[in-house]
């Protein structure tokens, strides 16, 4: 292969905060340590689509390590693969328009792809690898930390805290009006986050996707307390938790995005049910984006200034195909193709859940 000489960074899938600290910490690295060139890809993959790419100076990227979302701009659609596209009569038809992308690449002289991004967005990188041999390296982003191949993926610790925060801010008020406050959480199919920041934040019951609830157990649970003058409870529950029998509860499908179904509502089914079954009074939550946003915690900024410098790196060692992770207290690299094999779940017999149930947290079973 010819040396390296020029990289291209893109951001794909939803924003997180610490995709700043990333694209920081690749300029920086890329240009201090050896010399090469870094461009932007815009909007994730749409960018290599629309040929909308821009070459990334030192100057750009002074300040943006505390800023939240990213400079790049992101997208979760644009799967250059299987790309929606409008047809005279009106239908949308999916078509592979992968050459039209890697034409931008060459145009551009990239010659390795730095992928930020969670499962999707490696999805893609993968493709490309195999289909045109491209060069990638993979950055895991995502709030879910549903992504395999590092122990944590960085935006995760910000949104959790994020959650933990808004479980802290409405405990008061469950507590004044004896209540049950049910805050629904993100984190897709894995329930990382509701279970973290239900331990963190003292909820009650910690419903996730990784166990089905049942009805009967969590309403139990809120009137033991209510027995024994607890006239509040806090109930925290993934997007993607479902009763034991039970369907996801699906908020909409766009269906040319990588992923088309969009999880929302689980908290009203479960807060009416609770209201019906207890006579106790609730309100639900839904958090949504805020766990997106705002300026990432130095957990998070830490951790993806290490994942930038070490994917650098990785490109010049010519570690192609492969994601930077954590593993350990160390940055590690796994094949792509292995990290996306499947989602990374919360264990029902982790050490996590049996320290919930010792606690007193009761997960609906």
């Amino acid at each position: 292969m010819k040396k390296i000489r020029k990289l291209g960074i893109l951001t794909g899938g939803g924003d997180c905060p610490g995709l700043n600290a990333v694209i920081r910490a690749v300029v920086h690295t890329a240009q201090r340590e050896f010399g090469l060139e870094v461009c932007g890809i815009m909007d994730g993959y749409a960018g290599l689509i629309q040929k909308n790419v821009r070459k990334i100076e030192l100057a750009d990227v002074s300040g943006i390590l505390p800023r939240g979302g990213t400079i790049l701009g992101t997208s979760n659609r644009d799967n250059p693969f299987h790309y929606s596209d409008e047809s005279p009569g009106g239908r949308k038809e999916h078509c592979d328009i992968s050459a039209q992308a890697m034409a931008t690449i060459e145009a551009h002289e990239i010659d390795v792809l730095l992928a930020v991004g969670g499962d999707g967005t490696q999805n893609i990188a993968q493709l490309f690898f195999e289909k045109y041999r491209l060069p990638v390296i993979g950055i895991p982003k995502t709030i879910d930390n549903d992504l395999n191949g590092t122990d944590v993926t960085f935006g995760f610790d910000t949104a959790l805290n994020t959650a933990t925060t808004a479980i802290d801010k409405l405990h008061s008020t469950a507590e004044a009006h004896h209540r049950v406050m049910v805050i629904e959480v993100m984190g897709r199919y894995a329930g990382w986050i509701a279970l973290q920041s239900g331990l963190a934040g003292g909820g009650d019951v910690i419903l996730i996707p990784e166990i089905p609830f049942q009805m009967d157990k969590v309403c139990a649970k809120i009137i033991r307390r209510a027995e024994k003058g607890k006239r509040f409870s806090l109930v925290v529950v993934a997007e993607g938790a479902r009763a034991e029998g039970g369907e996801l509860v699906v908020a909409r499908q766009v269906n040319d995005a990588s992923d088309p179904i969009r999880l929302g509502g689980i908290a009203a089914r479960v807060g009416n049910q609770i209201e019906d079954m207890t006579g106790i009074e609730s309100r639900y939550t839904i958090l949504g984006h805020v766990q997106r946003g705002g300026s990432p915690t130095p957990y998070d900024r830490i951790l993806a200034t290490r994942f930038g410098y070490h994917a650098v790196v990785a490109a010049v060692n010519k570690e192609f195909g492969c994601l930077v992770g954590l593993r350990g207290n160390e940055i590690k690299t796994t094949p792509i193709k292995e990290a996306i094999a499947e989602p990374r779940r919360v264990d029902p017999e982790s050490d996590l859940v049996k320290t919930a149930m010792a606690v007193g947290t009761c997960f609906g079973k």
